[in-house]
């Protein structure tokens, strides 16, 4: 339940001071006394004033009429002063106009701002299903192309001959290239450091929450230039090295790499 302000209150307090002070007064009022407040005065608007007018003319109309009948009906200083002294509804205004308590209901107590609604998912499980699926998928596929494709397997090794070249696997043909240009600490060491730190610093120096691919320039140079070092070393060591690993040219010695 709404409380009602103080000074509205006091406000209610003083009209039914001044309504049952006015009942109390003889039944012929003075000349002029019919007169309505003006608005100012009352406080009341204009058009409810007008009602109560109309209302108590024809309560005045009906109370004549029952007297002259003989149906023995109140008198209309009684009734008025009934109706004055009539205590006004729970939470009313001045007056017991109810709709005063309009001006002192404030928007924020009774509605529920929420803040912007945001693009977002839990992990769990938008996410997580995709990908438990998409596992499963890559699963089957290789389950089933390893039962129709054998694996490319060699002859068993002979540790009386070296095969010339011998090269690591594919994806350690970049870090065998590296060993060709420098030192081993360099090469195996100092070179792959600096790259995977510089990996690891990348969200932090780029901040940028964009997903779009024009507004990620610093992320989309980073890792391209990753990319293409070492897919260039990687190319490097398959197709342009030969026997004693030096520099061949693959259409014209031949390709000597195997899967």
């Amino acid at each position: 339940m709404t409380e009602i302000p103080e000074h509205l209150r006091k406000r209610a307090e003083a009209a039914r001071a001044k309504a049952a002070a006015a009942s109390s007064e003889p039944a012929e009022p003075a000349a002029g006394a019919d007169a309505p407040q003006s608005e100012a005065e009352s406080k009341i608007p204009a058009h409810l004033l007008e009602r109560a007018k109309k209302a108590r003319e024809r309560s005045a109309g009906g109370d004549a009429t029952a007297e002259a009948g003989g149906a023995g009906a109140v008198a209309p200083a009684a009734a008025a002063a009934a109706v004055a002294t009539a205590a006004p509804p729970v939470a009313a205004g001045p007056g017991g106009h109810t709709q005063r308590l309009l001006t002192v209901v404030k928007s924020g107590s009774i509605q529920d701002v929420k803040a912007t609604p945001q693009d977002k998912v839990h992990v769990w499980p938008h996410l997580l299903s995709v990908e438990f699926v998409a596992a499963l998928a890559c699963t089957a596929f290789v389950l089933i192309f390893s039962i129709f494709v054998n694996a490319p397997l060699q002859q068993l090794a002979n540790i009386n001959q070296t095969p010339n070249p011998s090269k690591a696997p594919w994806y350690f043909l970049g870090l065998q290239e590296l060993l060709t240009m420098f030192h081993p600490m360099v090469a195996g060491v100092t070179i792959p450091g600096i790259g995977l730190f510089a990996l690891i610093l990348a969200p932090y120096i780029d901040r940028n929450p964009s997903n779009k691919p024009e507004t990620r320039k610093f992320a989309i140079s980073l890792f391209t230039i990753f990319v293409m070092f070492w897919a260039v070393l990687v190319i490097i060591g398959s197709f342009f090295r030969g026997p004693g690993f030096n520099f061949v040219f693959p259409w014209k010695d031949g390709i000597f790499f195997e899967l």
